[in-house]
């Protein structure tokens, strides 16, 4: 699939797994100004697929990202103006991201810095290579980190280990970033690209209204969850999902949702 933009490509596999690609390997897949912007678009299209039912985002040539492609960050904070412009396109990638409609992994060999570990971040799961590392460095740069990104780390790392990462700049491997929690499963290097796949196939399979479910109770605070659930439930009272579970699990067979 071409995505039009230099620096992402996009992929469709068999078993309704998309895979999103930050390909600059000749600059460690830093993310330039143009593939945030381009970001929410290409997501949209990618959830638009109807067989699309799980994403994969990873990094070309052994690495996930390197962050903000640094020499343009340079001309950005030029200007205030520009600056802004520069962190608000991030954020709504991000947000674009975290909002995509289906389960979304991250894939994650090697460097995973900066802004590379916000979009990791922005992903329902992080599956990491061993010799990975992750950071997060605005502290090594004077840049404040926006609201949102701060947030959601805290959110899944908690405040103190956030305040770890963001304080101190420094990277951590991936068996320390586990336990954390800012990854989910840690795997051999020359595994990690098959077993982040079959995983997604796993979860293509499951049902997109449970699925869907969870995500929207989970992307706001605890006490909004009842009102953002509630749509999800109504529909799933004449929705065929549970029929189809139930009537699989008595005929030991797999679901076909």
């Amino acid at each position: 699939m071409d995505t039009g933009v230099d620096g992402l490509r996009a992929r469709l596999a068999p078993g309704g797994v998309a895979t999103l690609v930050l390909d600059r390997p000749q600059r460690r897949n830093a993310v330039t100004k143009e593939m945030w912007r381009a970001l929410p678009t290409v997501l949209d299209e990618l959830a638009a697929q109807p067989e699309v039912r799980a994403l994969l985002l990873t990094g070309a040539g052994g690495t996930f990202s390197a962050g903000a492609d640094i020499a343009e960050l340079a001309e950005v904070y030029g200007s205030p103006a520009a600056a802004d412009e520069y962190h608000a396109l991030g954020v709504r990638a991000e947000e674009a991201l975290a909002a995509f409609p289906h389960p979304t992994i991250a894939v994650v060999h090697g460097f995973c810095v900066g802004g590379g570990c916000q979009l990791a971040a922005a992903c329902d799961l992080r599956f990491a290579a061993e010799d990975a590392r992750l950071g997060i460095t605005p502290a090594k740069l004077g840049v404040v980190y926006p609201a949102v990104p701060t947030v959601r780390l805290a959110r899944l790392v908690g405040p103190a280990r956030a305040k770890y990462l963001l304080f101190s700049g420094e990277l951590v491997d991936a068996r320390r970033a586990e336990l954390f929690g800012l990854v989910d499963e840690v795997v051999p290097a020359e595994r990690l690209d098959e077993r982040a796949l079959e995983f997604a196939r796993l979860l293509a399979r499951r049902s997109q209204q449970t699925i869907g479910a969870v995500k929207a109770a989970l992307a706001g605070p605890p006490e909004e969850a009842p009102a953002a659930l509630a749509p999800w439930e109504r529909e799933s009272r004449q929705a065929p999902d549970v029929r189809e579970g139930l009537a699989a699990f008595l005929e030991r067979r797999e679901p076909r949702f």
